[in-house]
């Protein structure tokens, strides 16, 4: 999962170091400087957020089960991304459904963990981090318009 995420967050500072140079048909979807901050900011804590589902002690079968769940989330708003970096690397608009799908991912894997009754930091600290992600998403679609 950490190795798909660091791969996710890569291919996107790829990407948007890849469209600097982009025709200025296209810069409305490229972004000004705070959008590219918040897309580069999303990217960075949904890596950082896998990073610290890995930590979390799976032991216990009902936190197995949520952390399963929340990879899952994980998973399918990284996949969002995707398919918005694709788009906009061939000059399209960014669409709606994937943003949805980024949307749900999140929420899915905010709802496996948030209900966990666990000591572990590192449940606490996914939480945090996943929060950030969810600001950062936030902020995309304010900014980014």
């Amino acid at each position: 999962m950490a190795r798909f995420v660091v791969a996710l967050f890569s291919f996107v500072f790829a990407l948007l170091a890849l469209t600097v140079e982009a025709a200025p048909l296209q810069a409305r979807q490229i972004g000004n400087l705070q959008c590219n901050i918040a897309r580069l900011s999303i990217v960075r804590n949904l890596a950082q957020t896998g990073n610290l589902l890995d930590q979390v002690d799976t032991t216990d079968p009902t936190v197995a089960t949520a952390v399963t769940t929340a990879q899952g989330g994980l998973t399918s708003a990284g996949d969002g991304i995707k398919t918005i970096a694709g788009a906009l690397l061939t000059g399209q608009k960014a669409p709606a459904d994937a943003r949805d799908q980024v949307a749900a991912g999140l929420q899915t894997a905010n709802d496996a963990l948030v209900g966990l009754n666990s000591t572990d930091p590192a449940v606490a600290n996914t939480l945090d981090k996943l929060a950030a992600a969810a600001d950062a998403g936030s902020r995309v679609v304010s900014e980014c318009k």
